[in-house]
């Protein structure tokens, strides 16, 4: 992966360069002091990532990041600050920023953001290729039935890992993710309303299963992100499954450090569902 790295202090970019170095974690492409000319650098290198700093002079982070996502939607941006405002950090995920670095930098907590983000970079692209092959009516694949058994089957094991296999809605997650495979169709082109409407039970108490258990998954994975950051399932699963900054905000819920409990978005965690089912 090609890292950029913008911050108005070169100690902190020497830092961040040596955890990504040492840990292969990329190459860095390019640094910048100057958020201005980090800009042009940036339209011109295209690096897959950019870590940034959200408070600089002339034009903060967050601006930063607007300029850029008029050009290119395909950068992936992590913001690093010592910031603790939620109002800021609200309008850094709003621009764009889903994943959040705290300062003084830790190097765990570099490594595992920016696996997040490399695993978040080839689950689209791996997603990109499925959709395509749907989407090719030469493609059809002639052992249909059991490439959906196995997926299921695949789909099963990921929920075992993050203990809802028990939970009421579970059955109603695989129903969804059944219907979706079957009709070789995407979640992006439904609402979890239209969705749950495919089937017998009431839509809304369908949906509100799905919602509860998905959050059983997202409580399980911030209590194995305490006890271990570096957990396999919490590293695997703590993004393609859920936005980090949810497992982030309810796992500070459970330490007692925040009132606010984090949230599930179910297209996403569905979507995770059936992609990790094709891979597990």
């Amino acid at each position: 992966m090609k890292i950029y790295i913008v911050d108005d202090n070169i100690n902190i970019i020497k830092i961040l360069e040596r955890i990504i170095e040492d840990t292969d974690l990329g190459q860095v492409v390019g640094v910048q002091t100057n958020s201005t000319k980090a800009v042009e650098e940036i339209l011109v290198i295209k690096p897959d990532i950019v870590l940034v700093d959200l408070l600089m002079p002339n034009k903060d982070g967050i601006s930063l990041v607007r300029d850029l996502k008029n050009h290119d939607q395909d950068i992936q941006y992590i913001m690093i600050s010592q910031v603790s405002s939620k109002d800021m950090i609200a309008k850094a995920y709003k621009s764009g920023i889903e994943y959040y670095i705290s300062k003084p930098i830790d190097a765990i907590e570099v490594q595992v953001v920016i696996k997040k983000v490399i695993e978040k970079i080839e689950m689209n692209e791996k997603l990109v290729k499925i959709q395509s092959l749907f989407s090719s009516t030469g493609n059809i694949v002639h052992n249909e039935e059991t490439n959906k058994k196995d997926k299921l089957e695949g789909i099963k094991r990921v929920m075992q890992r993050i203990g809802i296999m028990g939970e009421s809605g579970s059955k109603d997650i695989l129903d969804v993710a059944e219907y979706l495979i079957d009709n070789h169709d995407d979640i992006s082109n439904y609402t979890v309303k239209d969705l749950c409407s495919n089937f017998k039970d009431n839509p809304k108490t369908k949906e509100q299963r799905i919602r509860r258990t998905a959050t059983v998954g997202l409580v399980n994975l911030s209590n194995l992100g305490i006890e271990d950051y570096m957990n396999e399932t919490f590293v695997e699963f703590s993004n393609g499954l859920y936005n980090f900054d949810q497992v982030k905000l309810e796992m500070d819920y459970i330490r007692g450090k925040g009132s606010k409990r984090g949230t599930v978005n179910i297209k996403k965690f569905i979507e995770g569902l059936i992609y990790y089912g094709t891979q597990n």
